[in-house]
């Protein structure tokens, strides 16, 4: 497996093997300095790409893309171009690789795009390899209208990665790390996710059509023993993982760590970092293989971020930092973090940032299925702090207050075993109840959905710290003294904006008050959050910035809502259909088969008819409880259509439809309790969570 990574990659190594030296090296110039591509170059590339991937089996390519749906798209087109004399003829041309057109009213645009005005292009992402998957040849890229809007999630990333990359230049250059380029975003995402049987997939309706279960009493036993957690990995889920594993190699997706989650059939895959828009495509990559390697060994693979009720839900850790052209990463605090002004002041622009920014900071983690997980105890909440610990917050106060900066020493830890080794503990302890935590070298933003795109997180994470650089560049370069501004502006910095710095218990009931009396933003629900997109102090960053204009901006918020709003229908349509089809003939079938019983009990003179008829009552009770929570779901979703707003309906969606859809579902999980297993319709928690 390890000779075989990158083997369907499109690498420097490739291009170097198919391109002439003079070309191959104009070409990673252009790249790398976002020259134009002349349509010389773009020719010879695209001629070599195009042998390459015929060589490894390709018979078609695809711009591939990630619309606002949040899922890659690309239509596939074949290499061949005409039969001449019966023989065909292969063609693809630096314009077919640069630019691609698809219907851009066929997705997700916020009113962008009417129906009529079907236009939109893909534009080739030079510094995102190219990869074979399949028959396919994948180019990455981005996508956008007729007029030159974003349309997916990778436009706004790169005009972000821009904006940051120039913003930390100059702060470098002006503390006099003059030989600094270019500084990169680098990004490495955690991905939770979910194992059932196939056949169990196939069998339940919600999974197949929402990602989840709607319905399903809690088993006897979940994750109280936390016996799952790193445990030993079972032989079909391990087979599982070996071949993810390969597939992604081969892609050139570096998966690292791979281990049993917390909740029962819950596992993790972590791949390491890369440069932010390459780490976006690494994603979608990985959520993609993964449902298709499940496939393979019949097993469904759940992305949802709640697919079970009382069980933890699946998150996925978005590790965020910077790297020089250098290879140095900004934020690794060195040996004596106290005298280290480089990390102090990037870490100061990360304070500013998320305080000012908390909002859009929460919002890009915004979705029905993620606000089912946050704040649950199993995920951060969604009140947005940021976590430094004790080590690095007390150096910050010392400098705030002028005092000499202490911090705390570092020291080892004994375990009381002499043949064991003594360890350097780390600055600070890892805080996994924080929604934004500094974990020694990075920061991670740990409130983002399982199932959703990293690719507006990291915009907006990489627009705020920009904005921060800006606002510190502009203190230092207005001084006379810029050494004694660096750290006047730390201490400011610190000042001004600490309430955003909490470093305990964020489940506590104590936080939650004190996080309202320090004014910080709390969003509990989309309906709360999506707003804040158009306010405008986020309408001047983001525009200023030129990473969205007001009218992509206005796009996305509609989209939001739209998309909230589509996926709660969903929801209870799939829930409404499940009732009527399938749980309500099984409970009133079984109320039948009792009501015989007790009949032919009766008759036959037996003592113990009383426990038959209280299971009836029961049940009966049962059944009229489920018919009266479907009556009012079905006039809340009624509702829910009834306005030209959709502010109007996702408020309809989160107040009326939601609420109905819980009773209905505690309904029925009762029943799930009294019928006998050979009659209920579905696969139970225990046969998806314990037989794999």
């Amino acid at each position: 497996m390890a000779n075989d990574f990158s083997k369907y990659v499109f690498t420097e190594d490739v291009m170097m093997e198919r391109l002439e030296m003079d070309v191959y090296n104009e070409f990673r110039a252009i790249r790398d300095e976002n020259r134009p591509l002349s349509a010389e170059i773009a020719d010879l590339v695209a001629e070599a790409m195009k042998n390459w991937a015929m060589k490894n089996g390709a018979t078609h390519y695809t711009h591939w893309f990630i619309p606002m749906t949040g899922l890659a798209a690309g239509k596939h087109e074949a290499f061949l171009s005409g039969v001449e004399e019966g023989r065909p003829i292969y063609s693809f041309s630096g314009e077919m690789l640069i630019k691609g057109e698809g219907d851009a009213s066929s997705f997700p645009s916020g009113g962008l795009r009417a129906t009529f005005e079907a236009r939109g292009y893909t534009a080739w992402d030079p510094t995102s390899p190219a990869f074979v998957l399949g028959t396919t040849l994948y180019i990455p890229t981005a996508f956008y209208s007729y007029h030159g809007e974003a349309l997916d999630q990778k436009t706004p990333l790169l005009r972000s990665m821009q904006y940051v990359g120039s913003e930390a230049v100059r702060l470098l250059n002006l503390i006099g790390e003059t030989d600094v380029k270019h500084v990169k975003p680098a990004v490495g995402a955690e991905q939770e996710y979910f194992l059932i049987d196939r056949d169990y997939y196939s069998e339940r309706l919600d999974i197949m059509v929402t990602g989840r279960t709607l319905f399903g009493a809690r088993p006897p036993k979940g994750q109280e023993l936390d016996d799952h957690y790193y445990s030993r990995i079972r032989t079909r889920v391990m087979a599982f993982m070996e071949d993810l594993d390969a597939t992604l190699w081969s892609l050139g997706v570096p998966g690292k760590t791979r281990h049993n989650e917390t909740a029962p059939a819950q596992y993790e895959l972590a791949v390491i970092y890369s440069t932010a828009n390459i780490a976006l495509d690494h994603n979608q990559l990985v959520m993609q293989v993964m449902r298709s390697v499940a496939r393979r060994h019949n097993l469904g693979c759940l992305l949802h971020e709640k697919p079970f009720e009382g069980i933890n839900g699946s998150g996925k850790h978005n590790n965020w930092s910077l790297l020089t052209d250098k290879n140095e990463n900004l934020f690794s605090p060195g040996d004596n973090p106290s005298q280290n002004i480089r990390f102090l002041l990037f870490l100061s622009a990360m304070i500013r940032a998320v305080d000012l920014f908390g909002d859009l900071v929460r919002l890009s983690a915004c979705s029905a299925g993620n606000d089912l997980r946050l704040g649950g105890y199993e995920a951060p909440p969604a009140v947005i702090s940021l976590f430094l610990g004790d080590y690095l917050s007390n150096i910050l106060k010392d400098i705030s207050e002028g005092a000499p900066v202490s911090g705390i020493d570092r020291s080892l830890m004994f375990t009381g075993v002499d043949n064991l080794p003594s360890l350097e503990l780390d600055d600070s302890d890892r805080n996994r109840t924080s929604p934004f935590a500094f974990t020694g070298n990075k920061f991670e933003l740990r409130v983002v959905g399982s199932s959703q795109s990293i690719g507006f997180p990291n915009t907006v994470i990489n627009t705020i710290v920009a904005d921060s650089l800006k606002y510190i560049s502009g203190f230092i370069e207005r001084a006379p003294d810029k050494n004694l501004a660096a750290n006047e502006i730390i201490g400011e910095i610190y000042k001004k904006h600490s309430r955003i710095i909490f470093n305990g218990n964020n489940y506590s009931e104590v936080w939650k008050k004190e996080a309202r009396e320090r004014g910080l933003p709390c969003f509990s629900t989309p309906p709360e959050a999506i707003p804040v997109l158009l306010s405008e102090k986020n309408l001047c960053l983001f525009e200023d910035a030129g990473v969205l204009s007001k009218t992509e901006l206005g796009a996305r918020h509609q989209i939001l809502f739209t998309n909230y709003i589509n996926l709660v229908l969903i929801e209870a349509g799939t829930m409404t259909d499940m009732v009527r089809r399938d749980i309500l003939p099984a409970c009133i079938s079984y109320a039948g088969q009792l009501a015989r019983d007790m009949k032919a009990m009766s008759e036959a003179g037996h003592p113990s008819v009383e426990p038959v008829i209280k299971l009836l009552s029961r049940l009966t009770s049962i059944i009229n409880g489920i018919d009266v929570s479907l009556e009012s779901l079905n006039h809340s979703v009624i509702d829910a259509s009834g306005s030209e707003s959709f502010i109007a309906n996702a408020g309809i969606c989160q107040k009326e439809i939601i609420p109905d859809m819980l009773t209905l579902r505690r309904c029925c999980d009762e029943a799930e309790q009294i019928l006998p297993s050979s009659s209920w319709p579905f696969p139970t928690y225990m046969d998806m969570l314990y037989k794999q």
